[in-house]
């Protein structure tokens, strides 16, 4: 028999300088095991015992209380079915800095005397010397910033992390990278160092470009722990010993760019040889320790590296460097030209008709002045004749740079795209034999890719925000492609921490407290339906993948606050029209949300947006209510709260819906395809009027030229409900339907990543909005949970699932495989001469219900099994 595998803590491979004080651990059960009866855990002083449990996800540490920076190397073994296995291989994980008391480091800040414009200021660097007397066995440093940073020791950079501290709601949750120095340290002469720029903490963020979001200086706080070979520990930080000076780096920001100077370049300036004895010194600010905190997410990192497909001339004093793929990141140049040279790179998603970059179609606008704002996305450099150039204090969102001033004809190996983005595992995969929905999914996996930087964003380029919405209708999709546990607990609270005190939670999180002030016109647009029930349905979602328990407790007063006030707000107000035309309320109405700003469907095709406070979203709002007071209802009983209160809330809500949207017949007002695609998702139409309700959808769509209708909050939803409903037929028709608005559209038309609009690229080639929006992109779903058929159903983490494969459109083979919390999943079917054949593979410690498109049904446990029936 062999060993668990797949060690992993908190969800993290690599579990350094974590802060959960009971680490929660997970293994996979021994190939072929039908089922756990015990485990025992050896870590470090503990050791567990045997302990007769199924559970080996999220299995929480017990033993003695852990040391700051404490590393705990842990081992488990388990008996099964097969009897017992041997010990697993070691893993390990090491903890942080606990308290506001194990930091000797104090708050530093560069002296400024007037901070320049947002946009145009300069990087820092900032330095310390000192000497060690004695040898060292061990040494770790600690870090975190009001800005963004990167960290040196003797000349070189520590750590692959980037654009750190991230993105966080920086008065709850500051983010503390810990790093392994200890090959880094010299027996004598030392100097630590910082470049220091304004990352999101003060630089421009979000839509209109806020600048100072939550404050106006940056600052940096450092620690190195280093121990001795004889016991002894020193500590070095951050303090008014500490010097600065300004850096090569003449301006940087992450939605306008980065300027470099390279000849104001200081080689050997984190070395202990350099003299800093010019240089000014810093000054030591208060800070809190309190909201220091560890990420519960994988790192930024430089993920991959592009070489440019093609380089062209559209005029004589610039060049187009075309990669083939739109990815987030920037690009290093290795060819910067003399000495002077100034090279400007703008950055773009799509061509104009010169072939030229343009970016017309990524300008924002102010919302206040109602002006433009430019696309940004601009980088500069100035050669100092020798060298490269990689900004890594900004990113963008593109697939072609324009670099103008260089004198020499530029080649694919002097010009890199550097992809960067959280470094999250990949669990998820899908393959067929057409190849337009193979590069269909690999866009959306891309697309994701490029808004996975460290936050879920909603384009790379524009705005770069969290919308809540977008990643309440995408984190089903995400969790199967990704592990996006770790990314999406950050970001959960984050929106727990920017909540606001009336429970409502802001359209994007993070939202920087002083972005939007209570007289601008966003402040009209405070939350909405849809994009706050993110407080409910991400954390049930977590829960679904990953058997999380842990975030619904923590969660869990963040969503009784979003749904209490959803049910207050309806049972305050009465929409202005509703009321004249009834001026006597319903008893039904205390649960009718049809009052204030919402976003709506959100870009139905052919329908022109509008940001109106006055429109009636009840049928969408009302439905909402219902679903996110259900599922609380769920997670309170799953917790021991009080589950009947939320349950009350959903059945009015749903005795609502049904009173004002639908008919006796089955049919819904508003009578679009979104309404029937909520309708029969959410359960607002009762069983015995589903068959009308799907119906009168199909007839929808047919109306429509077998085109979707459908905008932001349905589309996700529209192929399974068809094909749930006994029409997979129209579902696959939609699929490969390539005529705007249609997903192959953008296939035929060069996508690599999915647009914001069905004509993001028009038939005549003009660009219109984003070219990578992540959300169109959840129909990928379909190929996983219907084309290949892996459903995740009750049981969460996949503990028992089903497979239960839906073929359609012409296809002769499709696979999908998933690695879920127990193990790999996998589902591969093909069709050869009238025979459907399917080869299914099951984890160890799991089961699988089995259903064949004939309607045979089987069960199946851990192994690899095959089923055949008549196509």
């Amino acid at each position: 028999m062999t060993n668990p595998t797949h060690l992993q803590v908190e969800h993290l491979t690599e579990p350094f300088g974590i802060d959960a004080r009971q680490p929660r651990l997970s293994w996979w059960l021994p190939a072929g095991a039908q089922a756990q009866l015990a485990y025992q855990i050896r870590a470090g002083d503990w050791d567990s015992g045997r302990i007769e449990s199924d559970q080996s996800v999220l299995v929480h540490y017990h033993g003695p209380a852990l040391a700051a920076g404490q590393r705990v190397r842990w081992q488990v073994r388990v008996w099964t079915d097969l009897g017992e296995s041997d010990w697993s291989a070691a893993g390990w994980w090491e903890m942080g800095l606990l308290e506001p008391a194990d930091w000797a480091a104090r708050w530093i800040e560069p002296v400024e005397t007037a901070p320049p414009e947002a946009g145009q200021r300069p990087g820092y660097l900032l330095r310390h010397g000192f000497s060690l007397a004695k040898p060292v066995v061990r040494a770790r440093a600690y870090a975190t910033a009001h800005g963004v940073y990167e960290l040196f020791l003797n000349g070189q950079r520590i750590g692959d992390a980037e654009l750190t501290p991230g993105f966080t709601s920086y008065r709850s949750h500051l983010l503390v990278q810990a790093y392994d120095i200890t090959d880094f340290l010299e027996p004598s002469a030392n100097a630590v160092g910082a470049v220091l720029t304004d990352g999101w903490f003060r630089g421009r963020t979000g839509f209109g470009r806020w600048p100072d979001g939550y404050g106006n200086r940056v600052g940096l706080l450092a620690q190195l722990v280093i121990d001795h070979d004889d016991g002894t520990r020193t500590i070095i930080g951050t303090g008014p010993d500490w010097r600065f000076s300004t850096a090569d780096i003449v301006a940087a920001d992450l939605m306008d760019g980065q300027v470099v100077d390279v000849r104001k370049a200081l080689p050997g300036w984190s070395a202990a040889a350099w003299d800093d004895s010019e240089w000014a010194k810093t000054l030591e600010i208060s800070g809190d320790f309190g909201n220091l905190k560890a990420s519960p997410a994988p790192p930024v990192r430089r993920i991959q590296e592009i070489r440019p497909v093609r380089i062209s001339r559209p005029a004589p004093d610039r060049q187009v460097i075309d990669l083939g793929q739109n990815i987030n990141g920037w690009v290093r140049v290795d060819s910067l030209g003399p000495a002077g040279t100034s090279l400007t790179l703008t950055h773009g998603e799509a061509l104009a008709a010169d072939g030229d970059v343009t970016t017309d179609h990524l300008a924002a606008f102010n919302f206040v002045t109602g002006e433009p704002l430019p696309a940004g996305q601009v980088d500069q450099v100035i050669s100092a004749g020798e060298g490269s150039f990689e900004p890594r204090h900004t990113t963008h969102g593109f697939q072609y740079v324009r670099i103008q001033g260089h004198p020499q004809e530029l080649t694919a190996a002097d010009v890199t795209g550097v992809v960067v983005h959280t470094d999250l595992r990949r669990t998820g995969w899908f393959d067929c034999d057409d190849d337009r929905i193979n590069r269909l999914h690999e866009a959306a996996v891309w697309s994701f890719r490029g808004n996975a930087c460290d936050v879920p964003t909603d384009c790379p380029t524009r705005e770069r925000a969290g919308w809540t919405g977008d990643w309440q209708l995408y984190v089903p999709t995400a969790a199967f492609l990704y592990d996006v546990a770790g990314f999406s607990l950050k970001w959960l609270r984050d929106l727990a921490a920017d909540q606001y005190e009336d429970g409502a939670v802001p359209q994007f999180v993070p939202y920087p407290p002083d972005a939007v002030t209570p007289d601008s016109p966003l402040a009209t647009l405070r939350c909405s339906a849809g994009w706050g029930d993110a407080a409910v349905i991400v954390p049930w979602e977590l829960w679904r993948a990953y058997g999380d328990k842990d975030v619904l407790a923590e969660q869990y007063d963040s969503m009784t606050g979003w749904v209490d006030y959803a049910a207050k707000t309806a049972r305050q107000n009465r929409h202005p029209d509703r009321a004249a035309a009834r001026p006597e309320p319903a008893p039904h109405e205390a649960f009718l949300w049809d009052s204030g700003f919402h976003w709506g469907e959100w870009l139905e095709p052919g329908e022109e947006p509008a940001l109106d406070p006055s429109r009636d979203n009840g049928p969408i709002a009302t439905a909402f209510l219902h679903y996110s007071a259900a599922l609380l209802a769920r997670i309170a009983a799953l917790l021991g709260k009080d589950a009947a209160r939320y349950q009350e809330i959903a059945d009015g809500a749903l005795a609502a819906w049904r009173a004002e949207y639908l008919g006796a017949d089955g049919t819904v007002n508003p009578p679009t395809q979104a309404t029937y695609v909520r309708a029969l998702k959410m359960g607002l139409v009762p069983p015995e009027l589903q068959p009308a309700a799907a119906a009168e959808l199909v007839r929808l769509v047919r109306a429509a030229g077998t085109h979707l209708t459908t905008g932001f909050l349905a589309t996700p939803d529209l192929l399974p409900t068809l094909s749930d409903h006994g029409y997979p037929d129209v579902a696959y028709e939609l699929l490969f339907q390539d005529s705007a608005p249609a997903w192959l559209t953008m296939i035929d038309r060069g996508a690599s990543t999915i647009w914001e609009d069905w004509e993001g690229i028009s038939a005549t080639g003009e660009p219109k909005a984003s070219l990578n929006h992540y959300s169109k992109g959840a129909v990928v779903s379909f190929l996983h949970t219907r084309t290949a058929g892996i459903r995740l159903g009750d049981s969460p983490a996949y503990r028992r699932f089903s497979i239960e494969p839906v073929p359609g459109g012409g296809l002769t083979r499709a696979s999908a495989q998933h690695d879920s919390p127990y193990g790999r999943i996998s589902s591969q079917w093909q069709i050869t001469d009238g025979l459907f054949e399917l080869t299914v593979e099951i984890p160890a410690g799991t089961s699988a219900g089995i259903r064949l498109p004939d309607g045979t049904s089987a069960d199946a446990g851990p192994g690899t099994h095959t089923y055949r029936c008549n196509a």
